[in-house]
């Protein structure tokens, strides 16, 4: 039997082979992966009412108050504004994964502000600050600070934990 006769009993052999199991139908082998689920995104606004008082007696009061949430990298913040005769910082934040109805986790969120660098915490709170409308009432313990707890639904609107 010479070469060409061999391979065509191996392709002859293979063929029916793959007749009876089906392997030229294309509807054997590896399963397509599952999608990766795309999250929600919406926009949120960030309220937090500063303390009329700088409690700190050796670091300066200057320098914006900052917001940053448990979905963002870490070390980034959003610096808020300050509304003009007010104590109020605003912000508002684009690019939030919606994690409502309950599903997860809440997001921990907190602001930085300068007015309490110097007390527990180096000015690290989570206290007088709306998220999506919802003043938080929920908070997480994290060394000498509280970091708030919410989630955000649909709408951009923010929900305290049950």
């Amino acid at each position: 039997m010479g070469l060409f006769e061999r391979r065509a009993a191996a392709i002859l052999v293979v063929a029916t082979a793959c007749g009876f199991t089906g392997c030229l139908e294309g509807d054997r082998g590896p399963e397509d992966p599952t999608p990766v689920p795309v999250p929600r995104l919406v926009s949120i606004v960030v309220e937090y009412r500063q303390l009329n008082g700088c409690a700190n007696t050796v670091t300066p009061c200057d320098g914006p108050v900052v917001f940053s949430g448990s979905w963002m990298r870490l070390g980034v913040y959003v610096p808020l504004q300050l509304e003009p005769g007010t104590f109020l910082w605003k912000a508002t934040i684009t690019g939030v994964p919606v994690n409502y109805p309950p599903t997860e986790q809440p997001y921990q969120v907190w602001v930085v502000d300068p007015y309490q660098h110097d007390v527990a915490g180096q000015g690290v709170t989570a206290q007088r600050l709306k998220v999506g409308g919802q003043l938080l009432s929920k908070f997480y313990p994290y060394q000498d600070t509280e970091l708030g707890l919410v989630y955000i639904d649909d709408n951009g609107f923010g929900h305290n934990p049950f």
